[in-house]
C-alpha cells in the first residue's frame, strides 16, 4: 500500500481539529505591543515572557528570527516576536485559518 504524499495530507486530530502538514507558507499580519501583552517594553516596563522556541519564518521588516510566544500571564494573545525590531506578528494559513492556536 502507498503511503500519501505527507506535504499534501491534513490528518484529523483529536476534537475535530485539523493538523496541516508540509511547508505551507504563513500570512504574518503585524500587532500593536499593546494588543498582545498587558503592559508594553517599548514604555520602559520589562516584562517576564517565555518563548517556546523559534520558528521557520522570518520577520517581513528586519529579516530577524521570529519566536513563538504563546500566552502567559501577562500575554493576551499568541503571536510571532521578533527580538531584533521589537515586533509582533499574527500568524494565519492562507485559508485564513489561525496558525497558533492549539
Amino acid at each position: 500500500m502507498p503511503y500519501p504524499d505527507t506535504d499534501a495530507v491534513q490528518g484529523q486530530m483529536a476534537g475535530g481539529t485539523t493538523r496541516r502538514t508540509g511547508d505551507v507558507p504563513l500570512i504574518l499580519t503585524q500587532l500593536s505591543p499593546h494588543q498582545v501583552a498587558d503592559t508594553s517594553p517599548l514604555h520602559g516596563q520589562p516584562i517576564d515572557v517565555m518563548t517556546f522556541g523559534m520558528v521557520r519564518e522570518l520577520c517581513p521588516a528586519c529579516q530577524g528570527g521570529l519566536k513563538l510566544i504563546l500566552r502567559q500571564s501577562s500575554i493576551r494573545v499568541a503571536h510571532l516576536f521578533c527580538a531584533d525590531c521589537a515586533t509582533c506578528y499574527d500568524a494565519r494559513y492562507p485559508d485564513g485559518a489561525p496558525a497558533l492556536t492549539i
